[in-house]
């Protein structure tokens, strides 16, 4: 597991996605991605920001435990459609259902990151707002033929061709809606010390 170039505790991202490993190599530091094997399964009357800041904890947590000295972060993404939770299609069908219901409305994406040392944990959750354009059946499949974003909540994936059928995106943090919002994580890894651009090596002389 590689060390933090100031020499500083081993950071781990706790999850399997290849989205939340791509954002977070923006920030160049160092990281491994361990699996935090968690069960994500709602609580009874769960709301959905409090689900998604429950699983961001208890991924980091999970991985924190069989990791003793990291610096561990988890994240989580629970989108939602009026009081429904939309989640990952799974396949056409589902995910040509989905983007019928969602087209013409605002979905809301609630994020949530957390930071685990083993001794506390701070987290932050960011809202992001996503009203679609009324498109017709053939653009849809179209674009589920071209994207397949069957592993993606919502079906729309913002970072690649989704970003075509969004009519409007309000947010405080634009990576948010990808699965990682790097702003509130960059605050929250400044709290433990972890500073990206402090950690950049300064240009000679």
């Amino acid at each position: 597991m590689s060390e933090h170039p100031t020499g500083l505790r081993p950071l781990i991202l706790a999850s399997t996605s290849p989205y939340r490993r791509e954002l977070l190599e923006r920030l160049r530091l160092p990281f491994a991605v361990v699996a935090p094997g968690v069960d994500e399964t709602p609580q009874p009357g769960e709301a959905p920001a409090a689900l998604a800041l429950r699983l961001a904890k208890s991924k980091a947590r999970a991985v924190g435990r069989l990791h003793p000295g990291a610096l561990v972060i988890g994240s989580d993404q629970v989108a939602t459609l009026g009081e429904g939770v939309i989640g990952k299609p799974g396949d056409f069908d589902r995910a040509l259902a989905q983007l019928r219901a969602m087209r013409g409305n605002t979905v809301t994406f609630y994020t949530a990151v957390a930071v685990d040392d083993g001794e506390r944990v701070e987290c932050a959750t960011v809202e992001t707002r996503c009203r679609l354009r009324d498109v017709p059946d053939r653009a849809l499949r179209a674009y589920l033929a071209a994207e397949r974003p069957f592993d993606t909540a919502g079906s729309a994936k913002a970072e690649s061709l989704g970003i075509a059928l969004m009519e409007r995106i309000e947010s405080d943090d634009p990576t948010a809606l990808i699965g990682l919002p790097l702003i509130a994580l960059t605050r929250l890894l400044a709290g433990f010390g972890l500073d990206p651009l402090d950690a950049l090596e300064a240009p000679r002389a």
